[in-house]
């Protein structure tokens, strides 16, 4: 499920020679041109999860205005698409990995989106905003109890008739993911499974 190059995608200051090359992919209609770099998630490709999830989940209307939440944003597909889906809305891209912050905030200025896009270190968005979605290709790798302290900080963070669009590989816990979100109190639906990836919704 996930390429990484030298040092975890989840390392705060990666060691991994930068070495940059560029992403090409198409989605919801347009195409996009992005800058990564070694020492990221998935630096090598668009990687198929957030290909799935940017396909199949419900991108934000136009007219949305956010505030909307890429979490672990990466070198930031997720965060340029939604830009461009919703181009009166702000985003917050989050990552704890500081080379991906850059490359996010250099990939929102070329879609001309960097007026708009508030890259950041997780410790550095204020604790009054709330969300009125959250989209996440989420860090499996990080361990289980790690994945769930991350989704408990931040889902409560939803506005109260907001979603979150998560995507979690199968055989890497997709339905157990489900399962526990359940128990934790959401309302989860998983409208769409594609390559072997789970889409889910979750709502309050």
């Amino acid at each position: 499920m996930r390429c990484v190059t030298g040092d975890h995608y989840f390392t705060p200051q990666p060691g991994a020679a930068p070495d940059r090359r560029e992403i090409e992919f198409s989605a919801a209609g347009r195409d996009y041109s992005l800058v990564s770099s070694g020492g990221v998630f998935s630096a090598t490709r668009l990687d198929p999860g957030t290909a799935v999830l940017l396909r199949k989940a419900d991108l934000p209307e136009a007219g949305s205005t956010g505030p909307l939440l890429d979490l672990g944003c990466g070198y930031g597909p997720i965060t340029c698409v939604l830009a461009s889906a919703a181009p009166a809305a702000t985003i917050w891209a989050v990552d704890v990995n500081s080379r991906a912050r850059d490359l996010a905030t250099e990939n929102a200025a070329r879609i001309g989106a960097g007026d708009r896009v508030r890259v950041a270190d997780p410790d550095e968005v204020p604790d009054d905003v709330t969300f009125a979605e959250i989209w996440s290709n989420p860090p499996i790798r990080i361990g289980k109890d790690g994945l769930h302290t991350m989704l408990a900080r931040w889902l409560p963070r939803l506005a109260p008739d907001g979603v979150g669009w998560l995507v979690v590989a199968r055989h890497l816990g997709g339905d157990s993911l489900h399962r526990w979100l359940e128990e934790q109190g959401w309302q989860v639906e998983r409208p769409a499974s594609q390559k072997g990836y789970r889409v889910l919704r979750v709502t309050r």
